[in-house]
């Protein structure tokens, strides 16, 4: 008798677990359903492998969440409390939190463009009634709650003869191969640079594809080929909002120096004696901040003007910057001058320039050299206006040419350990290198050119490439911009701060004449006129930090996120302040077509 109900038992739990999975796999496919508002937000695929790889990502990853929600929260219960009345109230009550939730998210990420984590949560929260506009957030949950049980019953009464047909194993081995199939297709697409599949990375949440980009690299497939060739997906950014209206009426050559690695409070007389000077005698923005730590983010700032979080925009993979477009419909050669290995990009970025790389052998200092000989080539050669941007390298790695003549060693202004001692000075030995090179470029330049000098990105004192990386400091964004206006001599010291989003809306207004607002196509105004944002976005879509006049909020693509005092030496035990965050997340999505 006692093993007779102890069979029993195990009979009835193993209903019950069964009942459980396909409970869970019916709830997957309601998750995909639920899920189909992200496609809203990211666009439809446009090629067969986007629609192939979407089919089988959507359908191994939501299944997953299900199943993964059901073995924390229903199969413990399962064992506990083998009762299926129980089970099937307490279990439809937990699937329609879990699709509520994953509702609120789809709503979360079609405004904000993030998934739900412990700070997006703080920021909704403040955003509350903005973001439930024309949403039942009481008739919906009450609706989903009413189908889960009904969902429930129903299994529950067909459960055996479901158990009969012998279907199971088949359903799990069709949705094990959709989610192995998509990461190792996400592993080749990573590699290939294949966008009708890396478009998708951040679309779901907690999806963590697969990448083995430097193993595909070495068996010799070099995505930046390919992606070129792949067909422009349909369009989900509106970039510019509007018509370019330009009506320049003189067409002055335009000089860019962008050096890798520039500190602003390294532009002083010992270390950078011209630029100082040059400084003091034109337009100079004291307060500047790159839009980035590091050279992509920086130089999508200064071309595009957008902030970073459109950096992954896929529309931008192709079309470059509204600024090189409007120089080249005017007449405008575009010449762009840096060292071959370091302009790899998937963003069509440098799509409207001749390039001329100098070959990098072992030192960028010898590149940098190169890169002005093929400059003042080029300019001697050419004789229409022309638009060239000058990237000089040699600060980043603190190079030198062997028997560079430096200067001497100084004391650092702020405390550094003994390796940073050592790396500033060799730092200030580059940037001297550099400021004789620059001496030489602005002064064998035709009367009436206008020059914008600035840094990439700014510089932190260590090897550890990681650190770097990680680091959106002051001292890693912070960086000198310095322009020099045609048949402009009077000198200005402008205070404000700026950013390089800035330079775009004050080159196409004050030389192509456009009078478009900034909006249009920047995310900032012209650095000729002070901001009404209280706030900066400095880094990409990963990673990123706001700079308030107070303090720096550093968020990472996960949601976690740390508050700094304003020059990142002590981390603040505040909450975020909700409203500017709030504006950051807007502008992010502003030019996104809904």
């Amino acid at each position: 008798m006692v093993e007779r109900q102890k069979q029993i038992g195990r009979d009835r739990v193993s209903r019950l677990v069964s009942w459980g999975h396909w409970f869970a796999f019916i709830n997957g496919l309601l998750a995909i359903i639920v899920g189909y508002r992200y496609l809203d937000t990211i666009g439809l695929p446009e090629s067969f492998i986007g629609w192939g790889y979407l089919l089988i990502s959507t359908i191994g990853h939501f299944s997953f969440l299900a199943f993964m929600v059901y073995l924390v929260f229903v199969f413990p219960i399962t064992l506990i409390l083998p009762y299926s009345k129980i089970l099937r109230g307490y279990a439809a009550v937990v699937a329609t939190l879990s699709l509520c939730l994953l509702l609120y998210d789809t709503v979360i990420y079609d405004d904000y463009g993030l998934h739900l984590s412990p700070f997006v949560f703080d920021l909704a929260w403040a955003d509350l009634n903005a973001l439930l506009r024309g949403t039942s957030y009481i008739i919906t949950p009450i609706a989903i709650l009413v189908i889960e049980l009904t969902l429930a019953n129903f299994l529950w009464k067909r459960i055996e003869k479901i158990r009969k047909r012998n279907v199971g194993n088949k359903v799990v081995a069709i949705v094990g191969i959709c989610f192995v199939s998509s990461h190792l297709i996400h592993i080749w697409g990573d590699a290939a640079d294949v966008t009708e599949i890396t478009h998708f990375d951040d679309a779901y949440p907690l999806s963590y594809p697969a990448t083995a980009k430097s193993l595909m690299e070495s068996y010799g497939i070099e995505g930046i080929q390919e992606h070129q060739s792949q067909t422009p997906p349909k369009s989900s950014l509106q970039y510019p909002l509007e018509p370019m209206q330009c009506n320049a009426d003189s067409q002055p050559n335009i000089l860019v120096i962008a050096v890798d690695s520039l500190r602003a409070d390294l532009v002083d007389e010992s270390t950078m004696p011209f630029l100082s000077s040059y400084a003091k005698k034109n337009v100079n923005f004291t307060q500047h901040l790159s839009g980035g730590n590091q050279f992509n983010s920086g130089m999508f700032s200064l071309l595009y003007g957008l902030q970073g979080s459109y950096s992954n925009a896929v529309d931008l993979h192709y079309q470059s910057p509204v600024l090189t477009q409007e120089l080249a419909s005017k007449g405008y050669k575009l010449g762009l001058f840096s060292t071959q290995d370091t302009l790899a990009a998937p963003l069509a970025i440098y799509k409207d320039f001749e390039r001329v790389d100098a070959e990098h052998l072992n030192s960028y200092a010898k590149s940098d050299l190169q890169s002005i000989a093929n400059w003042q080539q080029w300019t001697r050669s050419t004789h229409q206006p022309w638009f060239s941007l000058l990237n000089l390298k040699s600060p980043d790695s603190y190079d030198t040419p062997i028997g560079f003549l430096g200067i001497k060693t100084v004391q650092s202004a702020t405390k550094l350990k003994p390796a940073q001692k050592v790396l500033f000075n060799q730092y200030r030995q580059s940037l001297n290198f550099i400021d004789k090179q620059i001496e030489q470029v602005v002064n064998s330049l035709p009367e009436g050119t206008m020059v914008v000098i600035t840094g990439v990105n700014g510089k932190m004192f260590t090897s550890n490439s990681d650190e770097a990386r990680a680091n959106l400091s002051p001292d890693s964004v912070r960086v000198p911009m310095i322009i020099h206006w045609p048949n402009e001599t009077l000198p200005k010291q402008i205070h404000y701060r700026t950013t390089h989003n800035g330079l775009v809306p004050a080159i196409l207004t004050q030389i192509l004449g456009c009078t478009n607002p900034a909006s249009d196509y920047s995310s900032d105004q012209s650095l000729m006129q002070p901001s009404d944002k209280t706030w900066v976005y400095v880094g990409d879509h990963r990673i990123f930090a706001i700079y308030q006049p107070s303090e720096i909020t550093v968020i990472d693509r996960h949601g976690k996120y740390r508050i700094y005092d304003s020059e990142y030496r002590k981390r603040l035990k505040k909450k975020m302040s909700a409203p500017e965050l709030i504006e950051v997340m807007r502008e992010g999505r502003r030019l996104h077509i809904h």
